[in-house]
């Protein structure tokens, strides 16, 4: 059977990475948190693992919703990682996707409320309040194609053409197959992104290809479809995938499993995802400094 999951750490078999396939996978584990590192190098590996050639890091936390003493711990390594992904110069779009109305989906969204958009502050602003230093950001949240009638893509790509950004950065909901990934979980990745696959409305993709630019991509899966969950728990072979579908998917409906605690694990989620991208943004501004400024 076919499992759905955006982390490609989950689409990779023990006996994939090898030079033969072009993939290659390795994990760390730096002050308690572990870091898996995958690169898709060649077709052949792409093909086989079903995700684009590109970087794709998975950094394993505790999970979001529960209290942890260790959250400069996970801000710093999302910020290191992410930093190692960007170009070092230029201006940098940060893009939340999702609609903030369907809790699951509003992870994008709200990272963005505390994003720190410098772009419109002018150099004599700046030098004056000892800012000159800032690397220039524009960040936005648009809703989904829905609540708006524009595709994300469309949206996207006119501001990158108006404004020249060097990179963007995209925070999007993930679909896993595995429960235990949910809110412990977070992926980047230089490959891009389609909006909408963590809740199973898959858009045209925002990507290096459809952007002329790097589109660096942040996610935290949210979400495991339904068919996946109940054939992983079930191991069905392919025989027994389209009754599965039937059961579980009625009127072809797309079912969707998420935490109890949702809403809390989406604040705290994009609350920590948020100070790892302004710190990997803005380098010369303190923790501290940060911290107060998204206040």
């Amino acid at each position: 059977m076919t499992y759905r999951s955006d982390l490609a750490m989950e689409c990779i078999d023990a006996s994939q990475p090898s030079p033969e396939n072009g993939i290659t996978s390795e994990t760390i584990n730096k002050n308690g948190i572990s870091i898996n590192k995958i690169k898709i190098q060649t077709e052949k590996g792409s093909q086989l693992v079903g995700k684009p050639i590109g970087q794709y890091i998975t950094i394993q936390v505790p999970s979001f919703s529960e209290v942890s003493d260790d959250i400069e711990g996970r801000i710093f390594t999302i910020s290191e990682q992410l930093k190692n992904l960007l170009p070092k110069d230029g201006l940098i779009l940060v893009v939340g996707l999702g609609n903030p109305s369907v809790t699951p989906d509003a992870i994008g969204p709200k990272t963005i409320d505390k994003v720190l958009a410098t772009r419109h502050l002018m150099d004599e602003f700046s030098r004056t309040n000892n800012l000159n230093n800032l690397r220039s950001v524009a960040a936005v949240a648009f809703g989904v194609l829905g609540q708006t009638g524009i595709e994300s893509s469309e949206i996207i790509k006119s501001i990158v053409d108006n404004i020249k950004p060097s990179a963007v950065i995209a925070v999007d909901a993930l679909a896993s197959r595995s429960l235990e990934r949910l809110g412990t979980t977070i992926q980047l990745s230089d490959t891009g992104i389609s909006p909408g696959s963590g809740v199973g409305n898959l858009r045209k993709e925002l990507s290096k290809n459809t952007l002329g630019i790097p589109v660096i991509a942040v996610g935290v899966p949210t979400v495991v479809d339904c068919i996946t969950l109940a054939g992983d728990l079930l191991n069905l072979d392919n025989n027994s995938k389209n009754e599965l579908n039937k059961k579980v998917s009625p009127n072809g409906n797309i079912m969707m499993v998420t935490p109890r605690e949702i809403d809390i694990l989406i604040d705290k989620a994009s609350y920590i995802l948020s100070l790892g991208i302004n710190i990997a943004l803005q380098p010369s501004l303190s923790y501290k400094d940060i911290i107060a400024l998204m206040s």
